[in-house]
């Protein structure tokens, strides 16, 4: 490893990626992120400090208000002389803040409300439907202040129940200093739950380009097969993008794995004589168109069953608000 190389924290590797993406005059609507990153105090007041939007899930136990809590800036004259002096500014006696699960549950604020279904996006699998809480919070520093006002989002999914939460340092009806556009609530909605492309950027990475399959152990050399995974990927999605044909489906796409396996076989018969390179392209070609129709009767089989669990629980889709930007 270079000696000029400190450790840091994957926080701090991502505020350093994010300066670079700034500095190189790269603009984001909003950055999302998992929890892991959520729940770093010092990560969050760092894209705010840099007035980026975000949207990112957050734990259950992360700690904050729905109202506004007192701030005592100065100690007060009758303040008694015992005891060790308090630390000001500091939060009124009373205002002792929550967890976000601990708040969905009890607070007024949100047992007052209704849940709210939305279309979040369509998969594989068929619609992916979410029912959502909203309301203004006030996350917990560092120094446990309260910060400038955000969105703490509560989504629940129709089919499993699962409950995530989610942070934005935007409420709906702001407007966003990137785009100059309002913000609305289905817009934070598609980007706390935009991860999963970057998701499987990682999945096709490991399966399919060998991202993971690396037998080295010096710093250099695993960063070498780390760009040159990258690459691989690169070239594969641009590939499939120029192949794609234009009125296709998104879901219809040709994949990184049906790419990769064309460019194996394009390699290993380029040694082969004319009439056994075509015989070979042939076969690879019927196999693919063969996958391809597997895949789709796959995507409607999935989907079908999908449409089936909801209207049994008295969910139509075509009826919902839909997170799914149009085309």
């Amino acid at each position: 490893m270079p000696e000029e190389i400190a450790f840091r924290t994957k926080p701090q590797i991502a505020v350093e990626l994010i300066d670079r993406a700034l500095h190189n005059g790269v603009r984001v609507s909003a950055w999302t992120f998992d929890e892991f990153y959520g729940r770093d105090g010092k990560f969050l007041g760092a894209l705010e400090d840099r007035q980026q939007v975000f949207v990112g899930e957050i734990p259950v136990d992360f700690h904050g208000w729905v109202n506004k809590p007192a701030v005592l800036r100065r100690e007060p004259r009758n303040a008694g002389k015992r005891g060790r002096r308090k630390e000001y500014p500091r939060v009124a006696r009373r205002a002792a803040s929550s967890e976000v699960s601990a708040l969905l549950r009890y607070s007024p604020v949100f047992r007052e409300q209704k849940w709210q279904r939305y279309r979040i996006k369509d998969t594989d699998k068929g619609p992916e439907v979410w029912e959502v809480k909203w309301a203004v919070f006030w996350r917990k520093d560092q120094r446990g202040l309260p910060t400038r006002r955000h969105c703490l989002i509560a989504a629940r999914s129709v089919l499993t129940g699962e409950v995530k939460y989610f942070l934005s340092n935007r409420v709906p009806d702001e407007i966003n200093p990137v785009t100059g556009q309002y913000i609305t609530l289905r817009f934070l909605l598609r980007v706390a739950f935009g991860r999963s492309s970057i998701e499987s950027c990682f999945r096709e990475a490991k399966e399919e380009l060998g991202l993971d399959h690396y037998e080295v152990r010096g710093w250099r050399c695993v960063h070498r097969h780390f760009y040159v995974t990258q690459l691989s990927h690169l070239f594969c999605a641009r590939v499939r993008q120029e192949n794609d044909a234009s009125s296709a489906d998104k879901l219809d796409r040709i994949t990184i794995e049906q790419v990769r396996s064309a460019m194996d076989v394009w390699l290993d018969a380029a040694d082969l004589p004319p009439a056994a390179r075509r015989q070979r392209y042939e076969q690879e070609l019927q196999k693919q168109q063969y996958h391809q129709r597997r895949n789709k009767q796959a995507r409607a089989s999935h989907t079908r069953t999908r449409l089936a669990q909801l209207q049994a629980l008295g969910v139509d889709v075509s009826h919902l608000k839909s997170c799914i930007p149009e085309t």
